[in-house]
């Protein structure tokens, strides 16, 4: 069904109203909430937090796909890596100096992975 420019415009401006009530309504409370947030952020607890989550979900998703409409093999390895740097940085496996660069790579993997197989599912 393809839509026309007028539901287009109503929709884009929709959106924006939107995304310009949550900025005016989330803005006071994050710069409010910022030095809570900021210690949480050193907390080592937090990234296990994201990796119990993030495992599970990421492993899901790519597994249902996978079982869904094959999946190319790279796609398969860039996930894995990716959650594999994540798991690697939070659990304190790689120096310290380096931890921020493997759990940043893996975040960038694992995003890429689930863009990669967003685009292929869209595709379709």
């Amino acid at each position: 069904m393809a839509r026309t420019p007028a539901a287009l415009l109503d929709a884009s401006a929709i959106t924006l109203s939107t995304l310009c009530l949550l900025h005016c309504l989330a803005l006071p409370l994050l710069a409010a909430a910022l030095p809570l947030l900021g210690a949480w952020a050193e907390e080592e607890w937090v990234h296990v937090v994201f990796v119990i989550i993030a495992v599970p979900l990421s492993g899901h998703a790519l597994w249902r796909a996978h079982r869904l409409r094959r999946l190319p093999r790279a796609l398969l390895a860039l996930a894995t890596a990716g959650l594999a740097c994540l798991v690697a940085g939070a659990v304190e496996m790689v120096p310290g100096a380096w931890e921020t660069v493997v759990t940043v790579a893996g975040s960038l993997m694992l995003a890429g992975a689930h863009l990669w197989n967003w685009s292929r599912h869209h595709r379709h």
